[in-house]
């Protein structure tokens, strides 16, 4: 299997690892049948996630996409977070192998997941669909 540049980097160097003690909002997704599990944290303020770490159990293309993930929410308020898709995260990391797609799906429900918990905490109605990845590969 073949990997972009940019996802061994982020798999070998990934961003943002670790937990956020008082996190705003936390998201933990997982697919059972690949074993990746991907718990995600962000810091709210004003509506911007000022921090995003992630703690991701599963293969290289888990770990690069969850840090992916991080970067490209990381600064930008919530409605741009909840724009963020698994095509995005595949663009930004050169492509994903066919099969590691559902990595970025991961990454993608993570985010959604997060902020729909820091949704619940402040009295927000979760206004937004979180696809759930199907274990159907």
């Amino acid at each position: 299997m073949k990997y972009s540049e940019k996802v061994m980097d982020h798999f070998t160097n990934p961003r943002n690892v670790g937990e956020i003690e008082d996190a705003d909002g936390v998201g933990v997704v997982g697919n059972a049948k690949c074993g990746d599990i991907m718990k995600m944290y962000l810091k709210i303020e004003d509506d911007v996630i000022t921090d995003c770490k992630f703690k991701t159990f599963g293969c290289g293309a888990a770990i690069a996409t969850s840090s992916m993930a991080t970067e490209l929410v990381k600064g930008h308020t919530i409605e741009e977070a909840l724009k963020l898709t698994n095509q995005v995260v595949v663009e930004a990391l050169d492509g994903l192998p066919p099969v590691k797609v559902h990595c970025s799906v991961l990454a993608e429900e993570a985010i959604k997941t997060a902020v729909a918990d820091y949704y619940k905490k402040i009295g927000r109605p979760v206004d937004f669909e979180i696809e759930k990845e199907h274990d159907e590969e």
